[in-house]
């Protein structure tokens, strides 16, 4: 946008131009005695000269320059303090395990949707949604662990978002073993929340399996700890009951039958005590609605204050001033020169 900052600048105008009016045309010019007027009748009579326009381009510019005209280009600086979020998943054996629609009914109809990538396991469905919501959450510290029989730290938490979706990428089903340890990977989250400046700290805990790792703490005492460390957590159990493992035999690539096998009363328990909630994924498409609900009941208030930046022309406008007067100036002292 283009403004004026004292537009009130303009009214010396009502003063500048009868002033400059009345210097050109009547102050006495300049006269030499000579034998005969004629040659010089053309300059006899009362017009502004080229000085005179000069100075009156010159008054003019520091006129708009007082003005202080100037470009505005209007910004919105935004402040945000986002939420801090662990991201733990099951990496056991398990979820090597593929969640099968209803609609197919057979082996064969089952190898060309997984050969066409229609259908994955549960650990890549996992992966592909989480990139989606560490996408999608820019001015959030999002951190990731894996954990089977243990837990491992595979990123704290870090703006570097980058950073966790190649990690992601990496996972693979059984990679660090078959067992699933709920206590260990909660007792981590929260070991890296706890003095977090965040407003908000949050854990969300996938896991196709039940608890089956003894660990020095119970999955329910370490959400415990998490509500004294203010950190809220949120469970979701993976798989449903049409489910298959795909087993390699010389006679080919076989499916064998697989249940949900997470506890599910545990995962409530787990998330009720520190004041979160338990959700379903049944497949692909349960687990896409899942993330868009954790993504929408984990939000922050931003703030966008704007203001505007300027672009100042009076600077310009004072120096084309100054040239247009010492134009004048010089034009009127020399090429110009009139004698007494």
């Amino acid at each position: 946008m283009f403004e004026f900052a004292y537009p009130w600048a303009w009214a010396l105008l009502v003063l500048l131009l009868p002033l400059f009016w009345w210097v050109e045309t009547r102050r006495r010019r300049p006269t030499l005695v000579v034998a005969s007027a004629q040659p010089f009748r053309s300059g006899a009579t009362r017009r502004i000269s080229l000085a005179g326009w000069l100075y009156l381009l010159g008054a003019l510019l520091i006129v708009g320059a007082l003005a202080r005209p100037r470009f505005g280009d209007e910004k919105v600086l935004i402040r945000s303090q986002g939420v801090d979020i662990v991201l733990a998943i099951d990496l056991s054996g398990s979820m090597a395990a593929i969640d099968v629609p209803h609609s197919i009914t057979d082996s064969a109809t089952l190898n060309q949707a997984i050969d066409a990538g229609k259908i994955k396991n549960r650990l890549d469905v996992a992966k592909e949604e989480l990139t989606k919501f560490v996408a999608g959450r820019p001015n959030d510290r999002i951190g990731l662990i894996g954990f089977a029989p243990l837990a491992y730290n595979l990123a704290p938490p870090t703006l570097d978002h980058g950073w966790i979706t190649a990690q992601l990428g990496r996972l693979r089903p059984g990679i660090i073993g078959d067992q699933t340890g709920i206590a260990a990977p909660l007792a981590s989250g929260i070991h890296r929340l706890k003095d977090s400046p965040a407003p908000r700290r949050v854990i969300v805990l996938f896991t196709d399996g039940a608890n089956n790792v003894d660990n020095r703490i119970t999955p329910e005492q370490a959400a415990e700890l998490g509500k004294e460390s203010n950190v809220t957590i949120h469970t979701v159990g993976i798989g449903s009951d049409n489910a298959y493992v795909p087993v390699d035999t010389f006679a080919g690539k076989r499916f064998q039958p697989m249940g949900a096998n997470f506890d599910e009363a545990a995962l409530k328990a787990i998330a009720a005590a520190s004041g979160g909630r338990y959700f379903h994924a049944a497949d692909g498409e349960g687990m896409k609605e899942v993330m868009k609900e954790i993504n929408s009941l984990e939000t922050t208030t931003f703030e966008h204050p704007k203001y505007v930046e300027y672009r100042e022309l009076a600077p310009k406008l004072a120096v084309l001033a100054l040239l247009a007067l010492l134009a004048a100036f010089l034009l009127e002292n020399t090429i110009r020169l009139r004698l007494p």
